[in-house]
Formats: C-alpha cells, sequence, structure tokens
C-alpha cells in the first residue's frame, strides 16, 4: 500500500481503488480484478432514515431557531456558562435585531419553560395587552383592525417576557444576555432572505418616516452582503443593559438588576418616547399604558397523548388547540393508522378542522371572557367530537357545545364566527426559539409582531418597531375574543413542551400564524405515536387545512381547503380529493411552517435537536 504522502492528492474514488487493489494484492490477485468492484464511497452510502440535513446531537446544549445570528448568539451564551433560559432570552434579543420580517423588538414573546431543578413547566404569557384607548368604536368604520401602524399595536411584552424568564429559571443577568444582540445591532451582514424582503416592503414602509430612516438609510435598498447597523434600536438596547448593570453593581441581586433592566423599558425615557410618539401619530398607545403592563408566569394546560404529556399557554393564545386536536385524533384511533396514508392525513384533517372551529368560538383572554376549558380539554369532549368524523371531508363550520358538558345553563351567548367583507390586508410572520442544555432544562418561545410587512411602524426614534397584534381581536361583541382596553389577543403565538413521565422531551415551535399548532401536530404525531427520529418527522411531508376562520384581519375561512405538499403520493392525493378535501397542491416542502426542536433522549440523557429545511431554519449544539 502506498505511504500517507503518496495518497494525499487522490480522491476518494482513487483511494478507495487504491485501498481495493491493495488488498487484491495482499492475497495475490491481480488488481485489474478486484478494482471493478471497489467498496462504496463513503459519500454515496445511504443511511437508514436518511434526511436532507442531519439530527444534531451532543450532551453540552443545543439551540435550534430562525436564523443563524439566533442560534450563535444561544450558543455563545451557554459557552459562558449560562443554562437554557439564558441561552434562549439571547437568541430572542439576538431574532429581534436580525429577524425584523419575522420579529420586532416591540413585539411579543409567549415563552414555556422546564426547570429540571424543581421539575415543573411553566409559561410566560409574553402576550401584549390592549392600550387603555383601544376599543371597537375606534375601528367600526374600517370595519376590521388592521395589523400595521401606529393603532395596530398591543402593549410591547418581549422585553417583561424575556425578564420573566431570567428571574424565573435563568442563571445571567439582562446585560450579559443582550450583549450579543447589541453587538448585531451595531451591525450584521445583511442575508438575502431579509435583502429580498426589503425590497418588496420599500414602498409601504415609506408610510412611516422614523421606519423608512431606519430600514432604508439615505432611501437606499439594504443589500445582501453589506453590513446593515440599527443605531438607535443599539442605543434603547444599551439604555436597558446599563440599568440591569447599574442596579447589580450597588444591590448585588440579580432578579432586582433584571427588574431595573426592564423597568428601564416600560417606565423610563423609552416608554415616554414610545407614548410621545404614538400620540403625535395618531396612535393609541400612552406611556401610562407601557408603565402599567405586567406580565404573568402560569401553569401550562396539558393533555396527554400517547404517553406523553403536551404543555401549552392558556386559553389567551391557539395553543390548547392543538391538546384539543391530538386529543380528537388519539379517540379518533390515529395512532393505529399508517402515517402518511390517506385515512391518517384525512383524520388529521378532520381533528384539525373540528378544534379550531372550537378555538374560534370558545377562546378568549380568561381575565375577561368566561371560557369551558375544563369540558374543551376532557378526553370525553375529544370522543364526542372524533364520532363526527366521517367518512368525507366536513365543508361546514361544526362547533361542538362544550358549555353543556361542564353542566349547569349556559353562561355566555352564542358567538358564531364570520368572514368580515373588507378587501385583505397583507399580515406578516413569527420565529421560534428552542433551547435544551446539559442539566434538561428547556426553554420554548415564539416571538412575533414588529415584523416589517405591511409597512412597519417605529415609535419615534427609539428603534423600536411596534406590535401588530391587535388585528387578531373582534369586533364583534359576542366574541370570547372581542377588543376589551388591558385584553390580550387570542394570540396565534404557541410554544410547545413535551415531558415524558415528568422529566424533559422535547421544546418545540414554528412561525406560521394559524399553521403553527397544526404544523407542531403533524410532527408531534410521528415522533410520540410511532417513534420516527426528530429530524425525519419534521422533514416528512405535511398538510395544513384553511378550513376555520383565520385570526388575522377579515377572518378569512376556506371551508374544505387543505394545503397538501406534492410528495404526499399521487394516489393519496387522488383519494382525498375523492373523500371532498379540496387540496391545494404544494411544492415539496412548500406548507409555510418552519419547525425547530430540542429536547432529551428519554433512553440516554443525551440531547438532539432538529430544524426545518423549510424557510432555512438552523439548529447548531454538541
Amino acid at each position: 500500500m502506498p505511504g500517507k504522502k503518496e495518497t494525499q492528492g487522490l480522491n476518494r474514488r482513487e483511494f478507495a481503488l487504491l485501498a481495493a487493489a491493495g488488498t487484491g494484492l495482499a492475497a495475490g490477485i491481480a488488481p485489474s480484478a478486484t478494482a471493478q468492484t471497489p467498496p462504496p464511497e463513503p459519500t454515496r452510502l445511504k443511511s437508514a432514515g436518511e434526511t436532507l440535513r442531519p439530527e444534531i446531537v451532543g450532551q453540552f446544549g443545543i439551540v435550534a431557531a430562525g436564523r443563524h445570528y439566533a442560534v450563535a448568539a444561544g450558543t455563545r451564551i451557554l459557552l459562558a456558562g449560562g443554562n437554557a433560559t439564558d441561552a434562549g432570552v439571547a437568541a430572542v434579543f439576538a431574532a429581534a435585531v436580525t429577524e425584523i420580517s419575522h420579529f420586532g423588538f416591540g413585539g411579543e414573546a409567549p415563552t414555556i419553560i422546564y426547570d429540571s431543578g424543581t421539575k415543573k413547566a411553566s409559561v410566560i404569557n409574553g402576550q401584549g395587552t390592549a392600550p387603555a384607548l383601544a376599543t371597537p368604536d375606534k375601528f367600526a368604520a374600517l370595519g376590521m383592525i388592521p395589523g400595521n401602524g401606529p393603532s395596530g399595536g398591543t402593549i410591547p411584552a418581549m422585553v417583561d417576557a424575556m425578564a420573566l424568564a431570567l428571574q424565573l429559571n435563568g442563571t445571567m443577568t439582562l446585560d450579559q444576555v443582550m450583549q450579543p444582540a447589541i453587538e448585531l445591532a451595531d451591525g450584521f451582514v445583511m442575508y438575502n432572505f431579509l435583502a429580498e424582503v426589503f425590497v418588496s416592503q420599500q414602498k409601504a414602509t415609506s408610510k412611516y418616516k422614523t421606519a423608512y430612516d431606519t430600514y432604508y438609510p439615505g432611501g437606499k435598498l439594504p443589500r445582501t452582503g453589506e453590513i446593515f447597523r440599527q443605531p438607535n434600536l443599539a442605543r434603547t438596547m444599551r439604555a436597558i443593559a446599563a440599568a440591569d448593570k447599574a442596579a447589580f453593581a450597588s444591590m448585588k441581586d440579580r432578579k432586582a438588576a433584571i427588574q431595573a433592566g426592564r423597568d428601564a423599558f416600560y417606565k423610563g425615557d423609552i416608554a415616554r418616547t414610545i407614548g410621545a410618539a404614538m400620540e403625535a401619530d395618531g396612535g393609541l398607545m400612552r406611556y401610562a399604558d407601557l408603565a402599567g403592563y405586567r406580565g404573568k408566569v402560569e401553569a401550562p394546560l396539558t393533555a396527554n397523548v400517547f404517553g406523553y404529556t403536551i404543555c401549552k399557554g392558556g386559553f389567551w393564545s391557539q395553543g390548547p388547540a392543538l391538546l384539543i386536536a391530538l386529543n380528537i385524533a388519539e379517540a379518533a384511533g390515529i395512532g393505529a393508522m399508517e402515517p402518511g396514508s390517506e385515512l391518517y392525513l384525512h383524520t388529521l384533517a378532520e381533528a384539525i378542522k373540528l378544534a379550531f372551529d372550537d378555538r374560534n368560538a370558545y377562546f378568549g383572554d380568561p381575565d375577561f371572557a368566561k371560557v369551558p376549558g375544563k369540558a374543551l380539554l376532557s378526553k370525553a369532549y375529544a370522543a364526542q367530537r372524533a364520532r363526527q368524523i366521517g367518512p368525507k371531508a366536513s365543508l361546514e363550520h361544526r362547533y361542538g357545545d362544550p358549555w353543556a358538558m361542564e353542566g349547569g345553563q349556559r353562561p355566555t351567548p352564542i358567538f358564531t364566527p364570520h368572514m368580515l367583507k373588507k378587501p385583505p390586508v397583507p399580515t406578516a410572520d413569527t420565529t421560534a426559539i428552542e433551547v435544551v442544555d446539559r442539566h434538561g432544562n428547556l426553554f420554548s418561545c415564539t416571538p412575533s409582531s414588529g415584523w416589517m410587512l405591511g409597512g412597519a411602524y417605529i415609535a419615534g426614534d427609539t428603534g423600536v418597531p411596534m406590535s401588530n397584534r391587535m388585528t387578531v381581536f373582534d369586533l364583534d361583541p359576542e366574541s370570547p375574543n372581542v377588543l376589551v382596553p388591558g385584553k390580550r389577543p387570542r394570540t396565534t403565538l404557541s410554544p410547545a413542551m413535551v415531558l415524558k413521565d415528568g422529566a424533559p422531551f422535547l421544546a418545540i415551535g414554528t412561525p406560521g400564524g394559524d399553521n403553527q399548532d397544526q404544523q407542531i401536530m403533524n410532527v408531534l404525531l410521528r415522533v410520540l405515536a410511532f417513534g420516527q427520529p426528530l429530524q425525519a418527522a419534521i422533514e416528512a411531508p405535511r398538510i395544513n387545512s384553511s378550513h376555520f376562520h383565520g385570526s388575522f384581519a377579515i377572518k378569512k375561512a376556506e371551508p374544505g381547503a387543505l394545503e397538501i405538499e406534492d410528495r404526499v403520493p399521487q394516489a393519496v392525493r387522488d383519494r382525498l380529493a375523492a373523500r371532498g378535501h379540496k387540496l391545494d397542491v404544494l411544492g415539496p416542502f412548500g406548507v409555510s411552517t418552519g419547525i425547530v426542536a430540542a429536547g432529551v433522549v428519554p433512553e440516554t440523557g443525551t440531547l438532539r435537536g432538529a430544524a426545518d429545511v423549510r424557510r432555512e431554519r438552523y439548529a447548531f449544539g454538541w
């Protein structure tokens, strides 16, 4: 056999042939005889369950998020000794700087945290409330609530939510975890997707001078590969970090220091500037709204399916719809069906339709609305709804009667959701951040709003793009989700967490508005009911229903409409169409989603993470 120096210039195939020939020579066989059947090259080997991206495995920590900048920020904090919550918060702040097509600093960030020390999952509601001046009459003439502009936003909740997360289960200060994001605000290299968004949104953003000057400095388009800077936002973040740092230096109390940093945003000059800008621009938010805002830490709502416990936010979010849909699917016997088969996809679609119709009819901020939550989440109700799944696709909205199961007289009027007769209004996007550390702590966050699409609005010289979430409210007074000052809209933002026998298993989330819990369900069924590998389950073909009334703007509904990726075999699609599903066939990875996940493998205690090929998601760890 040749020595090492003699083989350095050979490619893999040449080396494989030479190795085979060498084996033959050793056995007294002519090289030409063995060279005809060389062993396969490593690059041509096929492994079982091969995916387009590898599943990330390790034992130290894993961060999965929307963009590499957020993943890098979280990873940097893990390396500095932070835990999953520290890393997750750092990633959220970084995303607020670098994913402004999806999420900005004035948006919201519902979060679920698992504390491995207390073995407890907690929800940080992270969804801002309506300003005190926000009443239905303000939008009566328009007939809907716009998703952009100075009147489109709930109170910014992200900073408060991240402060609560750090206080609850972090080990670091705001000053420490904000450093990667501050550096990114000083300048990051523009990537192609965001540059294309800037091109598409230049005209819409020109309606608001502060936003236009921020995102198109000098009237110029940011270009891929150029350094993009946000000096006003960097100054705002430095003010928060400095308040935290000064308080920690004087008090040596980490939680109190975090509170001081948080208050610098909500009670100091930043809030005064936001309030004054809103008033000057005809918006509804004032300083008092910011100063009086408080997020909450809550127990998660849960469902036990297929031997796992699924944790979601409360009825102020669409999160419980996932729990209802999983309960219905389990009751309908989906666990005995072939994943991806006609019957499986039909059952999945019908369970989603039933659950999300109930979402629209019954969900609302429990501080303001009476919600029949006990019945909605019960196995008996799921069995009742599962019996409504017939052989044909339902083309009607079918609302259950959970109040009857709760007993007693119905305490609310019957609300029938409907589509508004107004032209569509553009809505935008979201991101997701999932982290696991070596101790088994989990962090799941779905941040959104403050996006560019449709025209970002930035309050004064703060650099802070404001929320767009008011558009989710209803104007119908009988709706549990009707707009009321101080109320949270029934947000689509829906982080998820899975436990196995009380131990950490998976943090999972996705962008996608009304699609979020549908897409999480597509993946979780394959992982929980069928034991499929995480990355393979994420890459598997998906469906997505547009049957029910959407959450945004005109509350559009398309009865029977079902998006389906074209990797689902034609024969399966044909049989679904024969059942009455109105198929919208998309490209191979065409469903609007971007699942990311990170968790613990129960059998080994090791870690794993995965990221969707849809929307260029990222995961890294070791």
